[in-house]
């Protein structure tokens, strides 16, 4: 079987490392208060909509603090343990990224140095992925796992079997064609109970 894996608030907490930064940036460079608007988010674009963040402050803050970000960030627990028990039951690994490149720094380098140092393993990854859904028939995924509603959604409707990671942002959003996993260990079983083992 192919699983799509998403790295960002999948494998990995974006979240709580960026999060911080956001903060950092809204109160000592932008000169704002640290609160933030309540949001659900259906992509990825959930720190500049919690701080009322322009497109260019948006640029900004990727472009100072990408690399930093993803340097830090740490896998979610049981991530590389999951993954590990995948591949040897017999799966095929792909991980799918919407990661794209900067002119500071070499952001394929960066990931693959970031999975190879937390023990994650794949068959393929695939970088700069705009639309999942497209890169999920393409490729003949089977199973896909992301955190954002909006490609969790566009890959379901594409007909294949789609499990949406639990995260602070995307509580809330429900569709029939997406099961909410609330964890790695979770995500393992509820393959195993549907008979795809």
């Amino acid at each position: 079987m192919k699983i799509g894996i998403d790295i960002d608030d999948t494998i990995a907490d974006l979240y709580e490392v960026s999060f911080a930064y956001a903060q950092k940036y809204t109160i000592e460079e932008l000169g704002r208060s640290a609160e933030i608007q309540d949001y659900t988010a259906k992509h990825h674009f959930y720190l500049n909509a919690m701080h009322g963040w322009n497109e260019e402050e948006e640029m900004n803050f990727w472009r100072r603090y990408y690399q930093e970000i993803l340097m830090l960030e740490k896998p979610f627990t049981f991530a590389a343990e999951t993954i590990q028990q995948l591949k040897s039951d017999g799966h095929e690994i792909v991980i799918v990224t919407a990661r794209y490149p900067e002119e500071n720094f070499d952001v394929e380098e960066t990931t693959l140095k970031w999975l190879k140092e937390n023990d994650i393993v794949y068959d393929e990854i695939i970088f700069e992925v705009s639309d999942k859904a497209k890169v999920a028939v393409e490729k003949g995924l089977e199973v896909f796992l992301d955190d954002s509603f909006q490609n969790c959604l566009a890959v379901a409707n594409k007909g294949v079997q789609t499990f949406m990671m639990n995260t602070r942002t995307n509580k809330g959003l429900v569709d029939d064609k997406i099961e909410r996993v609330y964890s790695w260990p979770d995500f393992y079983s509820k393959i195993k109970k549907e008979g795809k083992f």
